[in-house]
């Protein structure tokens, strides 16, 4: 009898212990969800959580493949966002693979056939025991068990994948040789290394580099001791803060938030062919792109060739430096800039050179470059005249007023012109150009100048009060001209201003919509609630009072579902107001152009932009009271309305004609380049086919979600119509489409759309169909005839110059005072 109740208590001890042990187990596996111990695995199906919870480590199968591939992403973020791979060129079939610790302390990623298949290949050997850790860093580390000191046995930070994440180091170890590069996907389905990559290049002044390839894609520029020169926008900016370390041990970049809360990424996209910078909006649950490279194409490298400048709002873009002059003029002119510029004189090094100075410049390609930071900005000068090879210098860092020494030798690639920052850079000249012989009178100069400017100051500010008074008569009789009834057209609604101003609460920054080819758009609310949206004529714009004339005229004249409505109009003085309707979707290259709005636009609401542009372009060419030849048709100028409805806008550039004429002629070319037929950017001449051009080029933007100015191919200098006629021919057009809307798209619809462009975007005006036409088109299931070569079939110079004795005897010239190209 005694015996049972000691067996029951030995029974019920035990199974205490066990339960204890058991608890004390499981506390201690779920205080350790972020490590992996050399006994444990990490299987597919489990995953590793960082402490604070903010990134995960696990298996997973990109996009649509079945493929499984070990990797890390944000946890807390719907959409699954992959910041690390482990085994990109190596998938698993199935999800038998597992992650365990070896012991040689590296990490081992094996199949079910016990087939590695990744290894961490770390040469550093372990003198305790390790673990694996998901830091909330988003890093993976390899580290001693016992010590958290930051010294890691190996990391996934020195080995990126697609993505740059604060804290992340770009760039090189020099103790080791290490090389940390970010290299895109191929594609959303496969993570393997693709053919866009983004890291340093060592040399003497380090610059970031993107690469298509082989091939330099975009160069960041040297850094300046605050920002790279190739981005003075990001010397202030709201997001992050840039860091830059070039020393004997390491040339590094990184970055860090300024609101560590938030999540930032930095991404090299094949897709697009852009490195992006997204932050996460929680409110919306998206990723946000707040910048990305190229940002046009003036950022393509190398674009203007040696010793030429981009300035992305000229027309060509490309100009030669001042005081050069282009190498091939005929080439120049046909805008095949490659052969790049030579001075106006030859330099005469014996004779003692002098130098020019530049502002506003994203400095040249560094490769062939010699830095000094000790140095001032005297001694830089005397250092690059004492080689005769030294083509320039500047100082360095910017910081302080300047400080050391950066001097370039042979030819200057890859310069352009920044509107607002850039730096100075001082180009060697022959004597006779340079600004040396001024130098040694220096003192004397600015004495006498600014006598001079004392006396001259008073005088012209009596001539401009003069001036100004005499400019207001003036506008106040153009004002009288227009508001009296010049022109009989001008039956329209007038707004009082002083009601403009407290619509848009005084054009406040929060109210502005964008800039338009005149001025900037602001959103207004009239006292009775109606939106409105109001076009303000710039002071500095070239459009004057014809122009607005001629847009008010036009407009109101026109009445089409798909062309914007004209409410009205405010003259005061030297002010001149459109107040149209509010579209609240913006413009279609809003959409089009951004990775996140882009998903709303699915191929039926696509397809339904289209339709209606070519609707809308027909009434003016054909349906309306006179025929009307928009002359800047571009995606920035359609916009939308709330149920996504597209509306052609912006007639300030508009002609008309009337009975049978069709075709016009001006010296004065105005417009947009990446839109502009051929005949019109070279000759002047404009018709209804030139807008058909237009047209062909915004239904491939639609259909591909690509910027027609600033593509280029990876293989080759192709534009996107060069690139869409290459696919034609090759019979593999639907590699043309977005590929972020790709799922919903109607097959035969985006064939029928990609031929129409096709036809479109023809090189003889005479080729294109007329809108008409392709309003039946895109109806119909009419049988397409085949495209011809279309024009401007590289970016860098159309294929053939359309010939100006192709002219109609009908066409008209307008007598236009100039004859350069003028951007807008």
């Amino acid at each position: 009898m005694d015996i049972l109740p000691h067996t029951v208590f030995c029974t019920i001890l035990s199974l205490t212990l066990f339960n204890i042990s058991f608890l004390i187990f499981q506390l201690k596996f779920s205080t350790a969800l972020d490590t992996i111990a050399p006994s444990q695995s990490l299987i597919d199906g489990k995953t590793l959580v960082s402490r604070e919870g903010s990134f995960e480590l696990g298996f997973f199968s990109p996009g649509i493949s079945k493929n499984r591939y070990l990797g890390i992403w944000y946890k807390n973020i719907p959409v699954r966002t992959v910041l690390w791979v482990a085994n990109r060129r190596n998938p698993i079939e199935d999800s038998s693979g597992f992650l365990t610790i070896d012991n040689t302390a590296n990490l081992l990623l094996v199949s079910n056939r016990n087939v590695v298949v990744w290894s961490s290949n770390s040469t550093i050997v372990a003198k305790s025991p390790i673990v694996l850790q998901l830091l909330d860093s988003g890093n993976l580390v390899l580290r001693d068990e016992k010590s958290d000191s930051g010294r890691y046995l190996w990391q996934s930070f020195d080995h990126p994948s697609d993505t740059l994440i604060p804290g992340m180091k770009l760039g090189w170890d020099l103790r080791t040789g290490l090389e940390r590069r970010l290299s895109s996907w191929r594609s959303s389905d496969d993570p393997s290394p693709g053919d866009l990559t983004w890291g340093i290049k060592l040399q003497n002044n380090p610059e970031t580099i993107i690469w298509r390839g082989s091939q330099q894609y975009f160069r960041s520029g040297p850094w300046t001791g605050i920002a790279f020169t190739g981005a003075p926008e990001l010397v202030q900016n709201p997001v992050f803060k840039l860091n830059f370390v070039s020393s004997e041990d390491e040339v590094y970049l990184s970055y860090n938030l300024k609101n560590i809360s938030a999540f930032s990424r930095i991404v090299v996209n094949q897709t697009t062919n852009y490195r992006e910078a997204y932050t996460w909006n929680e409110a919306t649950q998206t990723w946000v792109l707040y910048a990305s490279v190229p940002r046009d194409s003036c950022d393509n490298y190398a674009l203007c060739g040696a010793n030429g400048n981009c300035i992305i709002n000229d027309l060509p873009i490309c100009r030669c430096l001042k005081k050069f002059k282009p190498k091939s003029p005929e080439k120049w002119n046909l805008m095949d800039w490659s052969g790049g510029c030579v001075r106006n004189k030859p330099l005469n090094c014996q004779k003692g050179d002098g130098f020019v100075k530049y502002l506003g410049l994203k400095w040249p390609d560094a490769t062939h470059s010699w830095l000094n930071n000790s140095m001032n900005l005297n001694e830089c000068r005397a250092k690059c005249l004492q080689n005769c090879s030294c083509m320039a210098y500047s100082n360095s860092d910017v910081r302080g007023g300047g400080s050391g020494c950066i001097i370039w030798y042979g030819d200057l690639i890859d310069i352009r012109q920044f509107p607002a920052g850039g730096q100075e850079l001082y180009i060697r000249m022959n004597p006779s150009e340079s600004d040396a012989k001024a130098e040694p009178t220096v003192k004397i100069a600015v004495i006498v100048s600014t006598v001079i400017a004392m006396v001259s100051g008073l005088l012209v500010f009596c001539y401009c009060i003069c001036k100004r008074k005499e400019k207001c008569r003036e506008m106040d009789q153009q004002n009288d001209q227009i508001t009296d009834g010049e022109n009989e057209d001008l039956e329209l609604p007038q707004f009082e201003f002083a009601k403009i101003v407290n619509a848009t609460n005084n054009f406040s920054i929060k109210n502005k919509l964008g800039h338009g080819g005149f001025g900037p758009v602001y959103k207004g609310t009239l006292e009775d609630g109606q939106e409105i949206a109001v076009k303000r004529l710039s002071m500095s714009s070239r459009q004057g009072s014809k122009e607005f004339k001629n847009e008010v005229i036009l407009i109101n004249k026109l009445q089409h579902r798909n062309l914007v409505k004209l409410l009205g109009c405010s003259i005061q003085r030297e002010e001149r107001l459109l107040v149209y309707e509010y579209m609240p979707n913006k413009s279609l290259d809003s959409f089009l152009f951004d990775q996140t709005k882009s998903k709303l636009l699915d191929w039926s609401k696509r397809f339904n932009i289209i339709c209606g542009i070519a609707r809308g372009l027909l009434y003016l060419h054909q349906d309306s009271r006179l025929r009307i030849i928009h002359r800047d048709l571009k995606s920035s100028n359609v916009l939308l309305d709330k149920d996504m409805n597209p509306k052609i806008s912006d007639f300030g550039l508009a002609r008309t004609f009337g009975g049978d004429q069709t075709e016009g002629n001006t010296s004065r070319v105005v417009g947009t380049y990446g839109y502009m037929a051929p005949e019109y950017a070279t000759d002047g001449l404009f018709s209804v086919k030139s807008d058909v051009f237009s047209f062909g080029i915004m239904l491939l933007e639609i259909v591909t979600g690509k910027k027609s100015r600033g593509f280029y191919h990876p293989d080759n200098t192709l534009s996107l119509i060069g690139y869409a006629w290459r696919l034609w021919k090759e019979g593999k057009p639907l590699e043309l489409v977005d590929g972020l809307a790709e799922e919903s798209w109607n097959l035969s619809e985006v064939m029928k759309c990609i031929h129409i462009s096709l036809l479109c975007v023809q090189q003889y005006p005479e080729d294109r169909p007329s809108m008409a036409s392709v309003v039946l088109m895109l109806g119909g299931e009419r049988t397409l005839p085949k495209p011809k070569e279309p024009g401007f079939f590289k970016d860098r110079g159309p294929a053939e110059a359309y010939s100006s004795s192709s002219k109609v005897e009908s066409s008209s010239t307008n007598e236009i005072s100039t004859s350069v190209l003028e951007p807008r």
